[in-house]
């Protein structure tokens, strides 16, 4: 093992490790694990690039603050890099990103300034800009400054072409994120690999590269607007509501051979096979990526060599949905292991923690549809399934509907609206419109029970605090399970509680 003078010379040379189990047969897949970076993503190569180059320019003075909008791994990067340089950091980031990000900048010192969920990815970006020049701040524009293309290209690009130096590499697979990666990289393998096809994967439902549609932008090359076929998805730190300038710059270079959409839930489950079979962990993203390399994996040609990243560690993760049915406590056969021998036993576990986070949603003006409406109608008249949910996938709301209802093991019918199946002609908000002029409510989620509405998730967990919910239960011929002194408002995540 070397031995180092500070922390950031451990960035970079990351492990490209071999899948055994999960790929298919005759197909030698690799991950690069990103994870192994010193604060566990791909974005400390960023941080150290922006800030390296930007002491060289100038443009970076000693002592000055530096500020930047980020999902959490590249101020988390950030954080490490101004904590050993001397920098103070205020970083802008979306409520509705997982609370232990927030917690590990704060914890490197950073502080960080929380934006409304609602702003998505464009409102905490506005936010650093205008803390940029009402303070004479130093902006890292991650999603279009060069210097993070320009480390991938030194750093990532280059381990990649030694780790595949005497062995064939026929296809390369990547989220986009900010871009750096993607561009930094491909232009590298572009030119000394020209047989290695070039992969990007984004999420199913926003698909935005794959739309064809270009960004607008400001002069400086920031997004002017969120992009058009930019939905919310479960892939934090994936594609944000607008294409980064790096990331098209990519798509203008001709480089990429392949779009691939991968599918939020199939990220979530593949992040968990990884762990348990391959013994690699991951984040969502990661689990993302490496879904899109499954997807080719299964299609290739015997003897094909298939390299994927793994941006982040799975540890970002653990208030969101990848660890929804993750237990705190003792499952029933651990309970049973347990009270196999007579002492050092734990009898009386407690119940499950709640998830943190929430995202309030808004409904988008619809011309009212007679299909969309004949939908609804249908739903709510099918006697088969008398408990309907008309959701969002991504929304928090929803999930602790969700929630409450597999604690009391409520059968229902879940219409996620932007689910792909939901986005042709935009059926989705069709039905949205739809749903809005029945019941007058612009909010998701919207409930039903025998037909009648309830509300939204609050209102369900009135209903049922008072008794309603189980009435109407009954009366439709729905069977469920009590639990005793469950209180449904502790399915919220804990940032919509009181303060």
């Amino acid at each position: 093992m070397a031995t180092y003078t500070h922390i950031l010379e451990t960035i970079g040379h990351t492990p490209t490790v071999r899948i055994n189990k999960l790929a298919p047969p005759g197909i030698e897949l690799y991950v690069k694990i990103e994870s192994f970076n010193p604060m566990g993503s791909v974005k400390d190569r960023l941080a150290l690039g922006v800030i390296e180059d930007a002491e060289r320019a100038g443009v970076l003075r000693p002592g000055q603050t530096v500020v930047e909008a980020t999902s959490g791994n590249t101020g988390i990067g950030l954080a490490m890099v101004c904590a050993q340089k001397g920098y103070p950091l205020v970083v802008t980031m979306a409520e509705n990103f997982s609370v232990e990000r927030r917690k590990l900048m704060r914890f490197l010192g950073a502080r960080v300034v929380l934006t409304p969920a609602a702003e998505k990815g464009s409102g905490m970006l506005a936010k650093a800009q205008e803390l940029a020049d009402s303070h004479g701040w130093f902006l890292a524009r991650q999603f279009e400054n060069e210097s993070n293309a320009d480390i991938h290209s030194r750093t990532t690009a280059r381990e990649i072409i030694a780790d595949f130096s005497d062995k064939r590499l026929d296809y390369w697979v990547t989220g986009f994120g900010t871009g750096g990666t993607l561009k930094g990289v491909s232009r590298v393998l572009r030119q000394e690999r020209p047989d290695t096809k070039i992969v990007v994967c984004e999420p199913d439902n926003s698909q935005m590269l794959a739309s064809g549609i270009s960004q607008s932008r400001a002069a400086d090359g920031s997004p002017s607007a969120s992009h058009p076929s930019f939905r919310p998805h479960l892939m934090q730190g994936w594609s944000p509501d607008f294409i980064p300038k790096l990331a098209e710059d990519a798509v203008a270079m001709n480089v990429i051979d392949v779009m691939m959409p991968v599918n939020g839930v199939e990220a979530m489950r593949l992040c968990r096979e990884l762990a348990r079979q391959e013994g690699i962990f991951t984040g969502i993203s990661g689990g993302a990526t490496f879904a899109g390399a499954m997807s080719i994996c299964e299609s290739a040609a015997p003897g094909t060599t298939v390299l994927c990243m793994l941006p982040d560690t799975g540890e970002r993760y653990l208030t969101t949905t990848l660890f929804e049915d993750i237990p705190a406590e003792m499952t029933e056969e651990e309970i049973e292991i347990s009270r196999s021998t007579p002492s050092f036993r734990f009898d009386a576990p407690s119940a499950p923690q709640p998830e943190d986070e929430e995202a309030v949603t808004k409904a988008a003006a619809v011309p009212i549809d007679e299909m969309a409406e004949a939908f609804v109608q249908e739903v709510l008249d099918d006697s088969s399934q008398p408990v309907a949910m008309f959701a969002l996938e991504w929304c928090e709301f929803c999930w602790s509907v969700r929630k409450m209802f597999a604690a009391l093991e409520i059968p229902y019918r879940s219409v996620d609206l932007d689910s792909v199946a939901y986005q042709e002609d935009d059926r989705g908000g069709k039905i949205r419109a739809a749903l809005t002029a029945r019941t007058g409510y612009k909010t998701i989620p919207q409930i039903f029970v025998g037909g009648q509405f309830i509300g939204g998730c609050t209102e369900l967990f009135d209903f049922f605090r008072d008794g309603r919910l189980q009435t109407l239960l009954e009366k439709s011929g729905v069977g469920w399970n009590p639990v005793d002194d469950m209180d449904p408002y502790s399915f919220l995540p804990n940032w919509l509680h009181p303060r």
